[in-house]
């Protein structure tokens, strides 16, 4: 489904994109997804990518991520920093990509949005892992696109989150730099 899509085709030869990674309280998911597309993207000349983070909730705010997120990109070799903030209307203007870490956070993003323009820069991370590109999020298959939140959770879903993360990284950045 990514492949004919007319918006993202639209950032073909931009020399900077900015992407903003999405989940609910901006200290888990989210931060870590950043972390990686950051660390991934430092040695791509073109597009410059930029990234950042929030959450759709205010829990958080003003918070670093959570310790085991840390740790987590940390062990993978990733150097981030992060302070939680809250999903703005904002990010419609000043982003390129506004990706969601699960369909609650996407259905929110896509109500705050308030033309089409908007709601085209909206996907799910993990639409771009190869092997879930061909998922369309609204399809009752769109599940299998979350990344589930490892709060409250071992290591373990840490690592997982991670996994899943670095697969949907390498396929956005092959896409963008295609």
């Amino acid at each position: 489904m990514l492949t004919d899509n007319p918006y993202l085709a639209t950032l073909n030869g931009k020399p900077s994109i900015s992407i903003e990674m999405v989940c609910l309280g901006n200290i888990c998911r989210s931060p870590l997804a950043a972390a990686v597309l950051h660390n991934k993207a430092l040695d791509i000349e073109a597009p410059k990518i930029v990234v950042s983070s929030s959450g759709t909730s205010n829990y958080h705010i003003g918070e670093g991520a959570h310790k085991l997120s840390v740790k987590t990109w940390q062990k993978a070799g990733y150097e981030y920093d992060h302070m939680a903030r809250q999903f703005s209307r904002i990010s419609f203007a000043e982003r390129d990509l506004i990706l969601a870490m699960d369909l609650t956070n996407r259905a929110m993003i896509l109500n705050a949005a308030q033309n089409e323009a908007e709601r085209a820069k909206v996907f799910m991370l993990r639409q771009f892992d190869p092997q879930l590109s061909s998922i369309n999020p609204t399809s009752r298959s769109g599940e299998l696109l979350q990344v589930p939140d490892p709060w409250g959770e071992t290591i373990d879903s840490y690592e997982n989150v991670l996994e899943m993360v670095e697969r949907a990284v390498d396929g956005l950045i092959a896409r963008l730099t295609e």
